[in-house]
């Protein structure tokens, strides 16, 4: 047999998985159409749900009337097609997760198939999870810190002049005329960063499971990720010194119990090589001499 003959034999499985994830792909991109199509029929209750923590607090702060606005005639438009797009993955997500997992799944032990499989049902769940702890946590208390911080001169003023409306003959008053879509860009970008952050046992478990982390490595590094999640907590959240303290006790919560699944899941793996006999009942796998240790200082030949 040629050169060329091995060169051919050795492509043709790389042609059926190429045609595998073209059907895969093609089949993904049809559930996330059919995802987006239903959730634009709903797409004005979907948005009327998420500017619920924005109703609230206005009308907790004395609007019996909420009224949100659009300044462009395609601007309400475009904000249902960007609701129906983040609907359209989170419908088309059971199907899209099993045209992975179906693409990927033949070249897994089974071992590999177990492992893996829990993982691609926490992760959607935990998304799920840290987007309504944003949805009804998070957002409202952002939404009154903003319009209330924005409401303070009003407050004091009535509360000055016992309650009573006065004509202001100087001065302009700030009254907050509030956009539809700069509102919902507030509400999505929690959520999504919430969902993201809610990932983190799910990524540092994987990473334990590849071997690329280690529980007494993240043990070592907490203080980094402490400053770190509160970076994190600094950049995903209004100037509100509460909301900032709840991502940081929420993410830090993460953080303990991904180290608590990573110790879990090298448990297990000592238990496996204690079986196979590649460890004695007292060893570990991850037993590594002086990880944390300070280095000694070297001996001194001349001493």
């Amino acid at each position: 047999m040629t050169q060329a003959d091995d060169i051919e034999d050795s492509s043709a499985p790389l042609i059926e998985h190429l045609a595998e994830l073209r059907t895969r792909l093609i089949y993904s991109v049809i559930a996330f159409m059919v995802g987006m199509v239903l959730c634009f029929t709903v797409a004005g209750n979907i948005l009327d749900f998420l500017l619920v923590p924005i109703e609230q607090t206005m009308r907790n702060l004395g609007n019996e009337n909420p009224v949100m606005q659009y300044t462009a005639p395609q601007e309400y438009f475009f904000t249902l097609v960007r609701i129906s797009v983040v609907g359209g993955l989170a419908l088309g997500f059971p199907v899209i997760a099993y045209q992975m997992w179906r693409f990927v799944a033949p070249g897994l032990y089974r071992s590999e198939k177990n492992a893996f499989l829990p993982f691609l049902i926490a992760s959607p769940a935990l998304f799920l999870l840290g987007a309504a702890f944003a949805q009804y946590v998070v957002v409202p208390l952002a939404m009154n810190f903003f319009l209330g911080f924005a409401d303070v001169p009003s407050v004091i003023a009535a509360y000055f002049n016992g309650g009573v409306e006065t004509v202001r003959e100087t001065g302009i008053d700030i009254v907050f005329q509030g956009k539809v879509n700069e509102s919902l860009d507030i509400t999505l970008k929690m959520i999504v960063a919430f969902g993201i952050c809610f990932q983190l046992p799910v990524l540092l478990t994987l990473m334990g499971l590849a071997g690329l982390a280690s529980s007494r490595g993240l043990r070592s590094t907490r203080k980094y990720a402490v400053v770190g999640i509160l970076v994190v907590a600094a950049l995903v959240t209004p100037p509100d010194v509460v909301t900032q303290v709840i991502l940081f006790v929420v993410v830090y919560g993460l953080y303990e119990i991904s180290i608590f699944l990573v110790a879990r899941v090298e448990r297990k793996k000592d238990q496996e090589a204690r079986a196979e006999g590649v460890i004695g009942e007292d060893e570990s796998l991850f037993d590594i001499p002086g990880e944390d240790d300070e280095p000694e200082p070297e001996q001194d030949p001349k001493a």
